[in-house]
């Protein structure tokens, strides 16, 4: 037991294993929140003649992910960690930079590739912790994060080609 009146977390994977699954999700929340800031970003930000297309579709993709950094931190308080939830901590956890300025529509579109990808790359390597650990609930949501940041990257990748 830790602090007074706390229950330990009995969940059939071990503290050490938790700990582990909880850091590659705080990296996969840093790294979803930072895409979502720069989605919205460019949002707001977007021009050219692919405006209304791009506007709408950085906003199904922004509200979306919105959605997801919470379904990410509540499984890390699942686990039994704190999620991180600061500007400093992203910047320390995420392997997305922020964009300088306001870059033209096709660069918008390639970071925002390299956004989805990184994500995607970031799901893929908390697996194989979760695996050895046999904590499908967290297999089962990295699993969904790639699917959706697979398809977001060609979706927006297909615009460019």
């Amino acid at each position: 037991m830790g602090k007074k009146g706390e229950m330990p977390i009995e969940i059939g994977i071990a503290e050490k294993d938790r700990k582990k699954i909880a850091d590659g999700l705080s990296n996969l929340l840093a790294d979803s929140y930072t895409l979502y800031l720069k989605t919205h970003n460019f949002h707001w930000n977007v021009t050219g003649p692919m405006f209304n297309t791009l506007h709408l579709m950085f906003e199904a993709q922004y509200t979306e992910l919105a959605l997801a950094v919470d379904l990410i931190a509540e499984r890390i308080r699942a686990l039994g960690h704190p999620a991180p939830g600061s500007y400093k901590a992203y910047s320390k956890l995420s392997s997305i930079k922020e964009a300088d300025g306001v870059p033209d529509a096709e660069e918008m579109i390639r970071q925002l590739v390299a956004g989805q990808e990184a994500v995607t790359r970031t799901a893929r390597s908390v697996f194989p912790v979760v695996d050895k650990a046999h904590d499908e609930p967290t297999a089962d949501l990295l699993t969904q994060r790639m699917q959706v940041h697979e398809k977001n990257a060609w979706m927006l990748r297909s615009l460019l080609d």
